[in-house]
């Protein structure tokens, strides 16, 4: 079945979308509006604001979903206390993925809508992801990876489109830049919204900025290090500003989930 046929099947009804305001949301909140005109239903675009996410993504999410002509909705949490992961635990994404689809169920409850559906993508089951068995638990519903796509897939598909998000870079969120059992704050994480925001303007695109206590590890794109060393000082210079005593480029390059490595050999 594809992917038009699959979302179909569920617009018979009004549903609920977590939308974070990524590709992979945005292309399914494009698709489910599309189809909800066809069954005359509602599509909600709910957006969760969390301190582990740059408050700009939660913006740009409302102007998406209010361009798309979906109901936005915003659900205010804290993570790190509700869901219990102030010491970056192994299953952390699990506990955030569990407390926060919660949330958007209750909210779910609270309308009226039964389906819930969420982003997921034939490329998460490649990577160590334990937020996915929170959504089976759940029982939210992933059209993209029902549908078997990839992100190359979803990335073509939403510049059919003319979805502007269609080539944004993937942006888990910031505990991520953390080693499992470091204890989490918010101003370490703030920091490296900060490094992070800094290197996009500088013309970065996939940037990571890892952090070992006093030590920050960058990661992009390989074929960006030569640029990366003409703007040595200056983005030296921002990161101590920020506190940091060491700055160094990962010669491994950009690697979504690397701090996942080990995990995944095990």
């Amino acid at each position: 079945m594809n992917l038009v046929a699959i979302i179909d099947q569920y617009l018979h009804e009004d549903v609920m979308i977590a939308f974070s305001g990524g590709v992979d949301s945005t292309l399914l909140l494009k698709m489910a509006v599309e189809a909800s005109k066809r069954y005359h239903t509602h599509v909600y675009a709910v957006t969760i604001q969390t301190a582990l996410h740059p408050v700009m993504e939660a913006d740009e999410a409302k102007q998406i979903a209010e361009e798309l002509g979906a109901i936005h909705k915003v659900i205010h949490v804290d993570e790190l206390e509700g869901a219990g992961i102030e010491n970056n635990p192994v299953d952390r994404c699990y506990l955030c993925k569990k407390y926060m689809f919660t949330k958007v169920k209750e909210l779910a409850h609270s309308l009226g809508v039964s389906t819930i559906l969420e982003g997921t993508n034939a490329d998460d089951l490649k990577q160590y992801r334990p937020g996915i068995k929170a959504i089976q638990e759940l029982e939210l519903h992933s059209p993209l990876l029902e549908a078997n796509m990839t992100k190359k897939e979803i990335r073509e598909l939403a510049g059919t489109y003319d979805l502007k998000v269609a080539n944004k870079p993937s942006s888990p969120c910031l505990a991520t830049r953390f080693p499992y059992h470091t204890l989490l704050n918010y101003e370490a994480m703030r920091k490296v919204e900060k490094i992070e925001d800094y290197l996009h303007a500088c013309g970065f695109y996939n940037v990571r900025a890892r952090i070992h206590n006093d030590l920050v590890r960058l990661e992009i794109d390989q074929d960006a290090f030569m640029k990366c060393m003409d703007k040595r000082q200056e983005i030296v210079l921002f990161i101590k500003e920020l506190g940091y005593d060491y700055v160094t480029l990962d010669l491994e390059g950009f690697r979504s989930g690397s701090q996942d490595i080990k995990l995944e050999e095990k």
